[in-house]
């Protein structure tokens, strides 16, 4: 295969025809007699000739749209990496005629998602990148998309209903089973340990699921109890708390299922040491993951899943390289003595973390 860039005119000139007639079987517009396709094609054929799809949509001023439907980053500072991810991704494929549109919910507010959904499919996108933190909403939403043929992408919240949909994130019955596995090498073998959900959405259950099954398969005379908590009023949240732990006095250890561990923390009585396995780098768990107050985070990379959302999506439509059905990250454990090393890499502008 020979390394040549041919244009048009060189096209042209090996097949014996016009350059109108080389640029209307490239482009697929226009008549062309079948004997000049014919020469066409094989001249195309033998060169090995590859098109370049962006200099394409440039020439054609073809713009792709992709709407990205997630929570307010101004409500959970979870989301403020993968807003971030969302922006480097825009500013990445805008060159080549791929915009990006944000369409931000309030978290936990079923009616501001369903107006946030609406406004999204209003743009009349070519793609919508969902957080689906809503069954029925999201239901009503893919309906709406299939309709006026939107393609859809799904990002860090998995709901089992949807396993026909394009999902980019962690495995998250698998992530409980690493946070079970961490527990069980801290913990003693009688202990007893809280799975806790701060704000419950339903990937939390599905955490919990791999963590509970974990332990029944190894038979562990170890016991679970799980509760969930709101932080809505500060002061009830504490007395949530506290109520668990005194129904509970012999809880050794504490599986957070969110991003929280450090809203835990901060109600906890100061004498009580609690083992914690808890998730992401947000800053005030860093801190306490350094105090020796959490034992394990582990990482979700909210950076990456939102910037590989856009990413294939861009991709897609640019390259026509196929999206993969479901794409899900490595799962990161995080130490008092590697979170240095995550902390430096996030803050750095090309990273992906």
């Amino acid at each position: 295969m020979s390394n040549k860039k041919y244009t048009i005119k060189d096209i042209a000139e090996l097949a014996g025809v016009s350059k109108g007639t080389v640029d209307r079987v490239l482009h697929k517009r226009g008549k062309v007699s079948d004997k000049a396709l014919q020469k066409v094609e094989q001249v195309l054929k033998e060169i090995d000739f590859q098109p370049n799809p962006i200099a394409r949509n440039l020439k054609n001023n073809k713009v792709y749209k992709i709407c990205v439907l997630m929570p307010d980053p101004k409500d959970d500072p979870y989301w403020v990496p993968a807003n971030q991810g969302i922006i480097d991704a825009s500013d990445e494929f805008k060159p080549f005629g791929v915009l990006v549109e944000q369409c931000l919910y309030r978290l936990y507010d079923r009616s501001s998602f369903a107006l946030a959904s609406q406004k999204a499919i209003d743009l009349r996108p070519d793609a919508i990148l969902i957080v689906p933190l809503f069954q029925e909403e999201l239901r009503q939403v893919l309906k709406k998309c299939k309709q006026r043929n939107i393609m859809v992408a799904l990002f860090d919240n998995y709901l089992e209903e949807f396993t026909g949909e394009i999902f980019i994130g962690q495995d998250l019955n698998q992530s409980g089973r690493v946070a079970a596995s961490l527990m069980r090498k801290i913990v003693g073998e009688n202990d007893k340990i809280g799975v806790v959900h701060v704000d419950l959405e339903p990937h939390m259950e599905l955490k919990q699921k791999g963590f509970v099954d974990y332990f029944n398969e190894i038979t562990s005379q170890i016991t679970i109890e799980s509760k969930s908590f709101s932080t809505k009023d500060t002061f009830d949240f504490k007395q949530q708390i506290s109520s668990f732990l005194q129904e509970h006095p012999t809880i050794t250890a504490l599986f957070v299922t969110n991003s929280k561990a450090y809203e835990i923390l901060e109600v906890l009585p100061e004498k009580k040491r609690i083992i914690i396995v808890g998730y992401d780098l947000l800053e005030k768990n860093i801190k306490y993951l350094k105090e020796g107050k959490i034992d394990f985070l582990i990482h979700q990379k909210p950076k990456r899943q939102a910037y590989l959302g856009v990413g294939y999506l861009a991709e897609y439509f640019l390259f026509e390289k196929k999206v993969p059905k479901k794409e899900l990250l490595p799962i990161d454990i995080i130490t008092s003595e590697n979170v240095d090393y995550y902390v430096t890499k996030n803050h750095s502008s090309n990273s992906l973390l």
